[in-house]
């Protein structure tokens, strides 16, 4: 069987086809990767937030997904918008890496060691709002480029600081770099940080069979909440939207935050239901965010 998988090419995109790829190559499977640039890729000057656009990352490798030219795409599965195209369907999501937010300082202090002004790069609004509200005396700069680049704008000075996801920084073997992990309750990681989305044509007998194995349960059932919450919003990975959900004793519980942009009004609700249902879980997690005034946080967005 030959099976190809379509990804972005930066490093830690094809980091992320390469794993995929070693666990699915055997005797009878040959695995190719395709290359292929997204819309995100080519903004690489303008923040995310100002382009309007969903999916991003994705669009791209969806479309050439459902050309039928690739068989299979490995997205970041923050990235994935919560409404896919038609026909195409999450077959399958792997266990998830560290889902927290690290801190990467350029002298080794601590986020609460900072100097006030101290400037703070990071791309993601979510991060932004909640860490104003930890800290309203720093500044916060846009920050884009892979995990390097932006290494580098930290080495030569152009912050002090810059927040990242820590599953990319594992991934990319840059631990050492780590100053801070910030606990999950204390800054929200996005809609399924630090989980890869499997994405395929929906009814493809060849591929799912082929990625079902490398599918995680409680993984797989912990981003269906949070998408859900998301969805129910009407948000997308560039709102200041958080979510981070557990599998703990048999049941599913969800932490959800909805942030204004200057971290005054910091919105958080939590909840915990059977994991039969999970879609309904995030649900009633973004109703109560909703009654607490989300909604209009999100309009003056």
């Amino acid at each position: 069987m030959n099976i190809t998988i379509g990804s972005r090419g930066s490093q830690l995109a094809l980091w992320q086809a390469n794993w995929v790829k070693d666990r699915l190559v055997s005797a009878d499977t040959e695995v190719e990767i395709r290359i292929i640039k997204t819309t995100g890729d080519r903004l690489q000057n303008a923040p995310l937030v100002q382009s309007g656009m969903k999916g991003l990352f994705i669009k791209e490798i969806e479309e050439e997904l459902a050309a039928g030219t690739i068989d299979l795409a490995v997205h970041s599965l923050k990235d994935l918008p919560t409404d896919q195209p038609p026909g195409l369907v999450l077959g399958a999501v792997p266990e998830r890496e560290d889902v927290r937010d690290i801190l990467i300082s350029k002298d080794g202090k601590r986020f609460a060691e900072l100097p006030p002004g101290a400037r703070v790069g990071t791309s993601s609004l979510r991060r932004q709002s909640q860490l104003r509200k930890l800290r309203a005396d720093l500044e916060f700069l846009p920050l884009r480029g892979n995990l390097d680049t932006r290494l580098k704008k930290l080495d030569r000075g152009d912050c002090d600081a810059i927040v990242l996801a820590a599953a990319g920084v594992h991934r990319l073997g840059f631990r050492n770099r780590i100053t801070q992990y910030f606990a999950a309750d204390q800054v929200c990681p996005a809609v399924g940080q630090g989980a890869l989305g499997l994405e395929i044509r929906e009814g493809d007998r060849k591929i799912l069979p082929a990625i079902e194995p490398l599918d995680h349960a409680a993984t797989h059932l912990a981003v269906r909440a949070e998408r859900a919450m998301l969805r129910h919003l009407g948000g997308g990975c560039q709102v200041p939207i958080a979510a981070h959900a557990v599998v703990e004793n048999g049941k599913l519980r969800l932490l959800g935050v909805v942030a204004d942009l200057q971290g005054e009004n910091v919105i958080r609700a939590q909840a915990s239901e059977s994991i039969e249902d999970p879609e309904a879980l995030g649900g009633r997690v973004a109703e109560d965010l909703l009654r607490q005034g989300a909604r209009a946080i999100l309009e003056s967005l």
